[in-house]
C-alpha cells in the first residue's frame, strides 16, 4: 500500500483493501483460507513477503502460508517455532496498537533462536523511517470473543486466545508504515483471525458431518446386519415391548417362530409370550421376561399342541429412558427334550418288559408312606387332620371290587402313578401326559385343606394298613403291596434259552399290567419277580386280585409255535406309615414264600 498524504488516502487503496478482506471469506478450507491470508497481506496491503504462523494444538507455531517468494516459502513453511520464542518475540520492541515492531537494533539477538525466518542483506537506512532487511514487523491473531469490540492498544496478554502470528516484511515503498498502514495492517489481522476461526469452525462441520455420515452408514449396515439375521436366522426370534399398557406384547417374529408355532406374523403382534406359554410354566416366563436370561418352557402352538423351547431373552436397554425392548432367541428343543424323556424312562423302566424298574418301585412306594408311625397318623386323621380321603373309605372314582382293564404299555410308554385314579381334590390332570413322568412325577392324593399350626408330616394323606395285618376283612382299606414270583421260569429258561424266556417274562408283563387298573403300578423287580402297587384295597379285594393275575398268567404262551407255561405265587402286603420301602416289600416277600411252600404242588403249573 502506497504512503500517501494522511489522513488523505485514495479511494483505490480502501477498494483494494476491502477486496482482499472479502476474499478471506471465499476460500473453501482451512489450507486456503491460511494461504488467502498471506496472500492478502502481498496483493493488498503492499508488502513483498508475508508469512501466516499458526498455533497447533500442543501450543507451539507453525509456518503455514508464505506469500512472495517461492524460496522462502519452499525453504520454511512446515517448519516450527516454540511458543515461548514467539511469546519472547510478542514482547520486544514498540507496540504499534496490537501490532508489534521489533528495529534491527533489537532483534539482532533473535537471529539464533528457533523460529523459522527468512530475511536478505541490505544497506544501513539512510534515513530514520526507511525499513532495514532485519526489521521485524508482527500482527498477531486472537480468536474472536462473542461481544466483543475491537480496541487498539490491547497488548497481547490479555487473555485472549492466540490464533497466529502474521510476519510481513519489505514494504514495496520501503518505509516503516504510518498510522494509516498500521492501522490497516491491524485490521487486517482482525479480519484474518475470523476468516481462520470461521474456516477451522466449518472444518470442524465437515469433519463433524462426515463422521454423522459414516455412523448412520454404519447404523444403517448394522440395522441391516440385524435386520438379515433377525429374519432368516434358522430358530425364532422375537421382539417384545416392555414397560406401558402393552408390555411383553410382541412387536416382530421371523419366519421360523411363525412356523414353528403354526402362525403368520400378523396374528402372532395380537399375541404375548404370556398367552402362547403353557399354563405350568406362566412363573417360568415371567421370571425370565423380568430378569433376562435363558428358560425351557412350553408354548402353545395354532393346533393347541405344546412344543418344548429354550428361551434367550436380551434387555435392549437405552441410557436415557431404560429398557425399551425384549430380545427372544427361541430354539426348538422338542427332539432334545423327547430324547431326554426317553432317557429317564430307560432309567426308570425295565429295558425287557417296559415296566417300572426296582429304583423306580421303591421311589413311588417311598412318596407314599412317611416315617411317622400309622398309630400317631391314624389319631391325627381321627382328630380331623390330614385332609382328603381317608382308606377307610372308597376313593372317588375307585371300582370294587373288581379292576377295570387297563391298556398295556410297551417299552416306550409313559406310566404315571396316580394310586387311587380320579384326584380327589378335583384338580385335572395334565393336558400334556407326554411330559408327566419323570420330571412332573406328583402324587397328588386330594389334600384339601393344611390346618393351622400343622406340622411337617400334616399335609400328607397316611398311609393305613387293614387291621389284623389284612387276616381279616374289616371293610378298612389300604395300598396293597402284591408280591409276584413265577413258578417254572427257570425250567423253560434252561430248557428252550433265554430268547423264549424274555418273551415269557414279556407276556407276563402284558397280562399282569393288563390286569390291573389304570392308577395302579405294576413293576419287574428282576429275573422272575414282579410287584404289583395297588391302593384303596380290602383285604378281600386284595385277595381276589392275587387270584385274577394269578389265573391271567397261568394259560400257554406261544413262543416261536412252541407253548409254554408258568404258574405264579402271590404274596400280599401291606405299606403303612412308619414303615420303609425295604420293609413293605421284604413283608409282601416273606408272605409269598408262605404262600408257595404252603400251597399243593399239584396244584402249581409248570411249563
Amino acid at each position: 500500500m502506497e504512503t500517501e498524504s494522511e489522513p488523505y488516502v485514495r479511494l483505490s487503496t480502501l477498494r483494494q483493501l476491502h477486496r482482499v478482506v472479502a476474499d478471506l471469506n471465499t476460500a473453501r478450507s482451512l489450507a486456503d483460507t491460511l494461504q488467502t491470508v498471506a496472500d492478502g497481506v502481498v496483493a493488498g496491503l503492499n508488502y513483498e513477503l508475508a508469512c501466516v504462523n499458526l498455533v497447533r494444538p500442543d501450543g507451539d507455531l507453525v509456518v503455514a502460508a508464505f506469500a512472495g517468494s517461492s524460496a522462502a516459502e519452499a525453504l520454511i513453511t512446515g517448519r516450527v517455532g516454540s511458543r515461548a520464542s514467539w511469546e519472547r518475540r510478542l514482547s520486544m520492541g514498540c507496540s504499534w496498537g496490537e501490532l508489534r515492531f521489533i528495529p534491527h537494533t533489537e532483534g539482532w539477538v533473535l537471529m539464533d533462536d528457533d523460529v523459522p525466518q527468512w530475511h536478505t542483506d541490505g544497506p544501513a537506512p539512510r534515513f530514520e523511517d526507511e525499513w532495514h532487511p532485519h526489521d521485524r514487523l508482527y500482527a498477531p491473531m486472537y480468536a474472536p470473543t462473542l461481544g466483543s469490540a475491537r480496541t487498539g492498544g490491547v497488548p497481547s496478554g490479555s487473555g485472549r486466545e492466540l490464533l497466529g502470528v502474521i510476519s510481513v516484511d519489505r514494504p514495496r515503498n520501503g518505509r516503516h508504515p504510518g498510522p494509516w498502514g498500521q492501522e490497516a495492517l491491524q485490521m487486517y489481522a482482525s479480519q484474518s483471525a475470523i476468516a481462520i476461526s470461521n474456516a477451522r469452525l466449518r472444518s470442524n462441520m465437515q469433519r463433524a458431518l462426515v463422521r454423522l455420515e459414516r455412523e448412520q452408514q454404519a447404523l444403517r449396515a448394522s440395522e441391516e446386519s440385524f435386520r438379515q439375521a433377525f429374519e432368516y436366522a434358522p430358530s425364532g426370534m422375537a421382539i417384545a415391548e416392555m414397560g406401558g399398557d402393552q408390555h411383553g406384547r410382541l412387536l416382530r417374529t421371523n419366519d421360523a417362530l411363525c412356523r414353528l408355532l403354526g402362525r403368520p406374523a400378523s396374528v402372532m403382534r395380537r399375541y404375548s409370550f404370556a398367552d402362547l406359554v403353557h399354563p405350568g410354566d406362566i412363573g417360568t416366563l415371567l421370571r425370565t421376561s423380568a430378569e433376562g436370561g435363558r428358560a425351557e418352557l412350553r408354548l402353545g402352538r395354532r393346533d393347541g399342541t405344546y412344543v418344548w423351547v429354550s428361551l434367550r431373552n436380551s434387555v435392549v436397554a437405552d441410557t436415557a429412558d431404560g429398557p425399551r425392548f425384549l430380545l427372544t432367541h427361541v430354539e426348538d428343543i422338542e427332539e432334545r427334550k423327547r430324547h431326554e424323556l426317553q432317557l429317564a424312562h430307560r432309567a426308570s423302566h425295565d429295558a425287557l418288559t417296559g415296566l417300572p424298574n426296582s429304583a423306580e418301585l421303591r421311589s413311588r412306594l417311598s412318596a407314599r408312606i412317611c416315617e411317622r408311625p400309622a398309630a400317631y397318623a391314624g389319631a391325627e386323621q381321627g382328630a380331623g387332620y390330614g385332609g382328603g380321603f381317608g382308606y377307610g373309605t372308597e376313593p372317588p372314582g375307585y371300582e370294587s371290587p373288581g379292576h377295570g382293564p387297563a391298556g398295556y404299555e410297551g417299552p416306550a410308554g409313559y406310566e404315571v402313578y396316580d394310586s387311587g385314579g380320579t384326584d380327589p381334590a378335583g384338580s385335572e390332570p395334565s393336558p400334556h401326559p407326554g411330559y408327566d413322568s419323570p420330571y412332573e412325577h406328583e402324587h397328588e392324593h386330594g389334600f384339601g385343606f393344611e390346618p393351622a399350626g400343622a406340622g411337617p408330616y400334616d399335609h400328607h394323606v397316611h398311609v393305613v394298613a387293614p387291621s389284623d395285618g389284612g387276616e381279616t376283612d374289616d371293610g378298612s382299606k389300604g395300598l396293597a403291596v402284591l408280591f409276584c414270583d413265577l413258578d417254572g421260569f427257570k425250567s423253560i429258561n434252561d430248557r428252550f434259552g433265554h430268547h423264549t424266556g424274555d418273551a415269557v417274562l414279556i407276556e407276563v408283563a402284558r397280562r399282569l399290567t393288563t390286569g390291573v387298573r389304570d392308577g395302579d403300578t405294576v413293576a419287574r423287580l428282576g429275573g422272575d419277580e414282579f410287584v404289583v402297587l395297588a391302593d384303596g384295597l380290602g383285604t378281600a379285594d386284595a385277595a381276589d386280585l392275587a387270584v385274577r393275575l394269578r389265573n391271567a398268567i397261568i394259560p400257554p404262551i406261544r413262543v416261536d409255535g412252541r407253548a409254554v407255561r408258568v404258574g405264579a405265587s402271590f404274596g400280599i402286603g401291606w405299606a403303612e406309615c412308619g414303615m420303609t420301602a425295604e420293609e413293605v416289600l421284604n413283608s409282601a416277600d416273606q408272605r409269598m414264600y408262605v404262600e408257595k411252600r404252603s400251597r399243593a404242588k399239584a396244584h402249581r403249573r409248570a411249563g
